[in-house]
């Protein structure tokens, strides 16, 4: 039985949500390049199909694909049922759909809203409850769930929806550790990816340098998981910026939130 805290070694078959693009797919290629096989979820079947095949053509490792939209019932059932099943066990979960959630708290419309909590909170804590439950029956297992470097500031609904994630995610791992599943609140910074034009939403506010890449934040990511963490804050800089939001003055904080809310939507 692993150990919480102890040197993790990721192998086996990786479930990925939100699989075929942004770091979803940054995590799909680096787990595969460690020869870990990989079922990835997404909505869109051709772009399934094609990362699916470029994936294994490139690394050799088994690929399969579930077509599925996690806003609906019916997408939620199918996933839940692969990290259920025992006979062809799911080691790592990388608890990672999501979207853009940045209309106004103040509203008298919370459609936007209460989509993307469902989505984001709800959606992850059901499926990684699952994956939870059937790794505890097996003594092993890692799961990831994408949280955010927001989620420490008070930047919005958003914000507010990966606090909820994040909190649940280090719950969860101290259920569940004692068993051999270890649980990783994973909180990234601004990342370059399709994210944020899918979400209409403007970055010009956000300094060049707190940008970074996919691949190197996953890779960060997954190096902390095999050290046996249960939080992964990739690159120093966020780091700094974790420990800012964490001991600053709430003041000092809520200034700093508004200077770079400055010019978004």
């Amino acid at each position: 039985m692993n150990k919480q805290g102890a040197k993790t070694v990721l192998s086996g078959r990786a479930l990925i949500t939100g699989g075929t693009s942004g770091m979803g797919a940054a995590f799909a290629y680096a787990l595969a390049k460690k020869g870990c096989d990989l079922v990835l979820v997404a909505r869109n079947e051709s772009r399934l199909r094609a990362v699916a095949e470029k994936i294994s053509g490139e690394t050799g490792v088994d690929v399969r694909t579930i077509q599925a939209d996690l806003s609906q019932r019916h997408g939620v059932e199918l996933v839940k049922t692969a990290l259920l099943a025992q006979n062809e066990p799911i080691s790592i979960f990388v608890n990672n759909a999501g979207s853009g959630m940045y209309s106004p708290m103040a509203t008298d419309d919370a459609t936007q809203l209460r989509a993307g909590a469902e989505l984001m909170a709800l959606v992850p804590m059901e499926l990684g409850g699952a994956a939870a439950y059937a790794m505890k029956q097996r003594g092993n297992g890692i799961i990831i769930t994408t949280a955010s470097i927001a989620s420490l500031a008070p930047m919005g609904a958003y914000a507010a929806v990966k606090a909820f994630v994040r909190m649940w995610s280090e719950s969860l791992s101290i259920e569940v550790g004692k068993y051999g599943v270890q649980v990783v609140s994973f909180l990234p910074g601004w990342v370059r990816t399709e994210f944020h034009e899918r979400s209409g939403v403007s970055t010009s506010s956000i300094p060049h340098w707190l940008w970074l890449d996919a691949e190197r934040v996953v890779n960060e990511a997954l190096a902390d998981v095999e050290r046996g963490k249960t939080e992964t804050i990739p690159a120093k800089r966020f780091k700094a910026l974790a420990f800012f939001a964490r001991h600053t003055p709430r003041r000092v904080v809520h200034k700093a939130v508004k200077k770079l809310n400055k010019g978004r939507r």
